[in-house]
């Protein structure tokens, strides 16, 4: 659990270099003369060089030495709050560039936070625990930084970086503890296998024994990541179309529940032994997931149910299917399937994936809908993110029946008897 403790506040500490911009409106910024939105253009910059340390890292973090990870972590992210305070020094439109700069060294924080935790028998345990960071801490640090803006009257363009600044010493703290963590020992090794890093050869081993399976995951996960990303970028802008535009709590108090109800149910699937059953569960909780944020924004149009209630209810079907792709699902698809590999692989190919998706309904949003509110464009992402999960797990569910230990043991039956009977 120490470990766990350690990750989570790692991932924690981070998140105050991505995401306190977001707290922000940017309504009425100099020398902005530009038809796109100036927080728009911000966090596409932002996902844009998130969405390339992605796709850099399906090779640099499945690669990575243990023995580089902590000092790699720390350097990153002190880069990356360099860049903040190089865009609060800047003018419109060049501080821009310094959220691209800012988001490319955050994208590979979890694959080597998550790398200290994979191929252990505890494994859901401790990445429920890291995964609460993902619930809460954007919530959280969105908080401090509009009671910054608010209480301390802090200019909108330097808040970024005191925020950062804040959490540089707990920062560094959290990496000293978590390279303290022991490496998997022979039990954890014969149950989840070991996870070595990963060359080219290994890479397409595994992508060719998943093949339409990871396929359908990955679009899955697209969808997933661009409605995350949009309701979390716009989360200000969303909660003031709801009536809670004075309430900076919000951010906060409204990610309790979800955190509850989703790890709760996740720590359960550290109970199933079997890979291939705890694959096929992880699965359809993302499909609840889906099936979730189509009835509570049903519920909200036709006003069962209030605005609080609806952003709740959402964000844990969000995260629900959220959540398991991040450590859970693909930590047990490694141990179920024939390949030596590692999870950090399968993450970073759908993170890449999902954050192109995630600028991709940025841009539809700004250029083929702009005059569409940001509270009706959600309530129609809903549907479409829901729907899209339910459909894809289907395809999933049936192509990774082959990995089912009886069915191929069926299928070893079989042959044999075919060959004794020649």
């Amino acid at each position: 659990m120490f470990s766990g403790l350690a990750a989570f506040s790692t991932y924690f500490c981070m998140y105050a270099f991505r995401k306190p911009f977001s707290a922000a409106t940017f309504s009425d910024v100099e020398d902005w003369h530009f038809e796109m939105d100036y927080k728009t253009a911000l966090i596409i910059a932002q996902v844009l060089g998130y969405a390339l340390s992605k796709f850099a890292g399906i090779k640099v973090v499945s690669e990575m030495q243990p023995q580089r990870r902590a000092w790699i972590l720390v350097a990153m992210l002190l880069v990356s709050h360099l860049a903040l305070v190089g865009f609060a020094l800047l003018p419109a439109p060049l501080n821009v560039t310094m959220l691209f700069i800012n988001g490319i060294p955050l994208g590979m924080v979890w694959g080597l936070v998550f790398s200290y935790l994979e191929g252990r028998r505890v494994t859901e345990a401790l990445g429920a625990i890291l995964c609460a960071a993902l619930i809460v801490s954007s919530g959280a640090v969105k908080a401090v930084a509009a009671y910054l803006l608010v209480e301390w009257q802090v200019p909108e363009l330097w808040m970024p970086a005191l925020v950062g600044a804040l959490f540089i010493p707990p920062l560094l703290v959290s990496v000293w503890l978590l390279a303290r963590t022991p490496a998997p020992d022979r039990e954890d090794m014969a149950a989840r296998k070991p996870r070595p890093p990963m060359d080219a050869a290994m890479r397409n081993a595994l992508l060719q024994e998943t093949g339409l399976g990871l396929a359908a995951l990955v679009a899955v996960y697209v969808f997933l990541t661009a409605f995350r990303d949009f309701t979390d970028n716009f989360a200000a802008e969303l909660w003031s179309a709801l009536g809670y535009g004075e309430a900076p709590e919000i951010f906060l108090t409204s990610t309790l529940p979800v955190t509850l109800v989703v790890l709760g149910s996740l720590w359960l699937l550290m109970f199933i032994r079997s890979n291939y059953l705890a694959l096929v569960c992880n699965q359809l909780v993302v499909a609840g997931g889906g099936l979730l944020c189509i009835a509570a924004t049903y519920a909200f149009e036709n006003r069962w149910i209030d605005g609080a209630s609806w952003m709740i209810a959402i964000n844990t079907g969000l995260y629900m299917g959220f959540i398991p792709f991040n450590c859970l699902l693909f930590e047990r698809l490694v141990a179920a399937s024939r390949s030596i590999a590692n999870a950090g692989f399968l993450i970073y190919l759908a993170d890449a994936s999902g954050y192109a998706g995630s600028i991709c309904v940025l841009l539809y949003k700004t250029f083929a809908q702009p005059d569409l509110a940001w509270l009706p464009f959600t309530l129609q992402f809903s549907y479409v993110a829901g729907g899209a999960c339910m459909l894809l797990i289907v395809v999933s569910l049936l192509y990774f029946r082959k990995l089912d230990p009886d069915m191929q043991r069926d299928d070893s039956v079989s042959t044999h008897t075919t060959a004794a009977s020649t």
